[in-house]
């Protein structure tokens, strides 16, 4: 079993930076990918980061980004203190969503964080 929790949304104008966090417990996490996901209002949920938690083994990869966040979102984790951050820079209107933190070991996240609002503002 999986635990998430998001903090660090907020409301910022476009432009501007945002550093969510996702606090991540559970057994076993080594076998885990962490993704961030996004919601936008009359939108379907998508994925827009993933990193793999453990850099050992044999499917270790560079970390995936949604094209319409490249260079702009970078993804990170910090396995000491077991958070998976996502910096958001050069915030956009469009950029407005509820995010998710979310975690896989099969081919579906099946374990989902409460999500954390981010508003953009022009």
């Amino acid at each position: 079993q999986v635990q998430l929790a998001e903090s660090g949304g907020g409301f910022v104008q476009a432009g501007g930076s945002l550093r969510l966090s996702c606090s991540v417990s559970g057994r076993t996490l080594s076998r885990y990918i962490v993704g961030w996901f996004r919601e936008a209002p009359g939108k379907e949920r998508e994925l827009i980061a993933n990193i793999r938690w453990s850099d050992d083994g044999p499917h270790w990869g560079a970390p995936y980004y949604h094209d319409s966040v490249k260079g702009r979102f970078t993804i990170s984790k910090d396995n000491a203190k077991n958070t998976v951050d996502l910096q958001m820079n050069s915030l956009k209107p469009e950029d407005t969503a509820v995010y998710y933190c979310a975690a896989r070991t099969t081919a579906s996240y099946g374990y989902w964080g409460q999500g954390t609002q981010v508003t953009v503002s022009p």
